[in-house]
């Protein structure tokens, strides 16, 4: 006999509210963990792909000092296969060094496979960073010399085996797996995406969200007639979301030596759906706003009594603008055969 399952009040196709059996990350930024469907899903793995200077690294970081806020006896595995890391910035990012266990550096995917399957054994939740997939090798490769000819299979061959081997094995055992790619530009192509990443097809299928990363823009500062760049503007498109609604996209700020201004990115956000009186803020004095409260006179009690405020508005507006992008009634209701209306 088929157990019948009662559909979530509001959410048609288990989509607006995260589900109670999974748990999430924060990705430190309030609109991204919505378009997420909660943040970053753990026990499983996701993919961050973007360009040069488009905050993946910065994601990876924030991701880590988040998770040591949730657990205090997690463990934190980075990866480093860029030969790229600024220990000391990512400190002043709020990473917890202390907490992270970079390792020895790994240069091939038969490496990355053996240390995950060390990691994977334990059942503390553990979150394992890999920056980037595309830095690592395989040894086929290794043992080649540069001008012999390859068809660059082996490694994606190699990340198949991976998955088929550790993706149950991580369910169980709580690991959660951030994989950083980097993009490639695809020669020729007429139509469709003109990037893509290596790792084979395989890191597509095992993914439950991959968000790619878009750099939009630069926001400059004058001081003492010097003007210097202080933040980019990003946009962050879900490819692929198995916990959420997918193919959203939405556009934060990422603040140099600080991270992602969630504050300046939620005001934005209202600004930009008419929503601003939700706050007590005219149309024209939202940047007064967000000056006033991240002030050096503002108490950090009231700081953060603002911008609480400022995110209980955007979570409010943002499900109220998805509920009306669903379907009003759910196709199997109470009733065997009969539609159930969504009130």
């Amino acid at each position: 006999m088929q157990k019948r399952v009662r559909l979530g009040k509001g959410a048609p196709n288990g989509a607006l509210i995260p589900t109670s059996d999974i748990e999430f990350i924060s990705s430190g930024c309030t609109l991204l963990d919505l378009a997420l469907g909660g943040g970053w899903a753990e026990s499983r793995i996701c993919n961050v792909v973007g360009d040069k200077s488009s905050g993946k690294t910065l994601l990876a970081i924030e991701a880590c000092a988040n998770f040591a806020l949730k657990y205090e006896r997690g463990r934190i595995f980075y990866r480093e296969c860029e030969a790229a890391f600024d220990k000391g910035y990512a400190a002043s990012l709020g990473m917890p060094l202390e907490r992270v266990d970079f390792g020895a550096p790994i240069e091939t995917v038969e490496e990355l496979f053996n240390d995950l399957s060390k990691a994977v054994k334990s059942k503390v939740p553990t979150l394992y960073i890999v920056d980037s997939l595309d830095a690592l090798s395989d040894r086929a490769e290794i043992g080649r010399d540069m001008d012999e000819p390859t068809y660059g299979t082996e490694k994606a061959r190699k990340m198949s085996q991976l998955f088929r081997r550790l993706v149950r094995m991580m369910a169980s055992s709580k690991l959660t797996l951030m994989i950083i790619s980097q993009v490639r530009s695809k020669i020729g192509l007429s139509f469709g995406r003109n990037t893509t990443r290596s790792g084979g097809r395989a890191l597509d299928f095992y993914c439950s969200q991959v968000i790619f990363l878009q750099h939009m823009g630069t926001l400059s500062r004058t001081i003492g007639n010097v003007k210097r760049p202080v933040a980019l503007e990003l946009r962050a498109k879900c490819d692929k979301n198995k916990v959420g609604l997918p193919l959203r996209e939405v556009e934060f700020t990422l603040q140099f030596g600080y991270g992602i201004d969630d504050l300046m990115s939620n005001v934005k956000w209202l600004k930009a759906v008419g929503r601003l009186d939700d706050i007590g803020v005219k149309e024209k004095e939202w940047r007064i706003f967000i000056k006033e409260t991240d002030s050096i006179g503002t108490s950090q009690k009231d700081f953060m009594a603002r911008t609480n405020r400022v995110k209980a508005s955007v979570r409010k507006r943002w499900f109220e603008i998805e509920k009306g992008f669903l379907p009003k009634r759910v196709k199997y209701g109470e009733q065997s055969g009969q539609a159930q209306e969504i009130e």
